[in-house]
């Protein structure tokens, strides 16, 4: 049985055989054992005059250990139960002048450039339980709603978002390639026969399954070369991107909607100890910041998104309401709103979450200019179907659109954003043959986890982060 169960179930006079890393030993006398099972700590009490002397000093923090004994009522606080030591056997030693991860607190700036360790720790225990759970939750939420998973490829030879922020993959000699007359590099030499990137969305993928299988979703790693180093970006992350036929805005709106509620509540339910943990932390972290730079506790954040109807606002009442506000009129906004068709920045959509609605927002109807192609024009010839949904503390949480289904529309769209029509000829070919309404949306799962988590930086909750310089581990 592991900790938890043990734990759990308070078999008191039972024999147990427990493994698991020290995280403490005080007074030659208490063990903290963890298995990685929960954020909860095994009290092993030890005879020391039993036990041998050699054995003793090797049980150091972060050694691996095996220990038989007796389930007992603990006598002390802090644990119902406590585990009486017969036999300890070392599994493995850990050398206290060399292991990293000694009893204190370490800061996460630290814990990054010892990845391979930081799962032993609390906090990233933590978090990649919970991390765990959600990604359970996802799966179980499209299967329990008539979804179909499908594997979108991750080698492609087109860029769904019409950025170019790609990574190359290619088998050629990077030295020397070999050239077409011209003098450029001839890509029907390399492996695919043409030039071919990692993905940054298996959405385009998508659509083609959900114009056969009806309700499909993909959750698979995505890639964005984008020269960002700040606490939001990674070069490679995981997204989750439904696409269901029949369905417009609106409904897509109410899935999203739906989805994230859910999720958030099997985490409340199924991860109590580990975000009672993680909120312990950011409020400790928090305690010497002024009360209005603090972030909203994480279990009234998570209450907040999990029972509040989310508002709808179009993009052009929430222009009005931004252009009107007090922090723009006293230019307190880092970006002035000056006028419609402005790129909103997460000051502004956290203004509308948290001070004028307080509750999560879903904005739609965009400009075109500051939307993807493939997202439905409006009658008006200037605002597409898009949507995003915002949450406090992090802005940002889904992006997604009603899918431009009228061919003529699709094909001038993609020659207005300057993408080869060539290398999209099969999906513009499914608005030839039974096209209709479709709708889809994007969720960073990473985005999710930090905010379900209360991680502030995107690097802390996905096990090995990819960012620019930096692809360790």
């Amino acid at each position: 049985m592991d900790i938890k169960g043990i734990i759990a179930n308070e078999q008191i006079g039972v024999t147990h055989e427990v493994k698991g890393w020290v995280r403490t030993f005080r007074s030659n006398r208490f063990i903290a054992l963890n298995d990685g099972s929960t954020s909860k700590n095994l009290q092993i009490v030890v005879d020391f005059e039993q036990m041998d002397e050699a054995l003793l000093r090797r049980i150091t923090t972060g050694a691996c250990i095996s220990v038989k004994g007796d389930l007992v009522e603990s006598q002390g606080t802090g644990q119902k139960v406590e585990l009486i030591a017969q036999q300890i056997e070392i599994l493995g030693d850990a050398n206290p002048e060399e292991f990293p991860l000694q009893p204190k607190k370490h800061s996460l700036e630290f814990l990054r450039e010892i990845a391979h360790l930081r799962p032993r720790t609390q906090t990233f225990g933590a978090v990649f339980r919970v991390r765990h759970a959600m990604q359970f939750a996802i799966h179980k939420y499209f299967n329990d709603n008539g979804f179909f998973q499908v594997h979108t490829p991750i080698v492609t030879g087109s860029d769904a978002e019409g950025a170019g922020e790609m990574f190359r993959v290619s088998t050629l000699d990077p030295t020397n390639p070999p050239r077409t007359e011209d003098g450029s590099v001839n890509w029907k030499e390399d492996f695919f026969g043409k030039e071919t990137n990692l993905t940054v969305s298996g959405q385009l993928e998508g659509e083609l399954f959900a114009m056969g299988l009806g309700k499909i979703y993909t959750f698979g790693p995505t890639f964005r070369a984008e020269n960002s180093n700040t606490t939001r970006h990674l070069a490679e992350f995981w997204m989750i991107e439904p696409e269901v036929a029949f369905n417009d805005l609106f409904d897509n709106m109410e899935l999203a909607e739906d989805c994230l509620k859910y999720t958030i509540r099997y985490a409340m339910e199924h991860c109590k100890d580990d975000l009672q943990l993680l909120a312990d932390r950011l409020e400790q972290d928090e305690k010497q910041l002024p009360q209005d730079k603090r972030s909203m506790p994480l279990m009234e954040k998570l209450e907040f998104v999990a029972n509040n109807d989310f508002v709808r606002c179009s993009y052009t009442e929430a222009i009005d309401i931004l252009m009107n506000s007090n922090p723009n009129k006293k230019k307190k906004f880092k970006y002035i709103i000056e006028e419609w068709g402005a790129d909103l920045q997460s000051e502004h959509e956290r203004y509308l979450v948290e001070k004028h609605f307080g509750k999560p927002v879903i904005l739609y109807d965009y400009p075109a200019k500051i939307k993807a192609f493939y997202m439905r024009l409006n009658d008006d010839g200037k605002t597409v179907r898009a949507m995003d949904i915002l949450f406090p503390g992090i802005g940002e949480m889904v992006g997604g659109s009603q899918r431009e289904e009228r061919y003529d529309v699709l094909k001038k769209k993609i020659e207005e954003f300057g993408i080869e029509e060539e290398s999209l000829w099969w999906y513009l070919e499914t608005r030839k043959f039974g096209t209709c309404v479709h709708s889809g949306f994007g969720l960073g799962f990473e985005r999710l986890i930090s905010f379900v988590t209360g991680m502030s930086n995107i690097r802390d909750v996905i096990p090995f982060p990819r960012t620019p310089k930096n692809a360790e581990f």
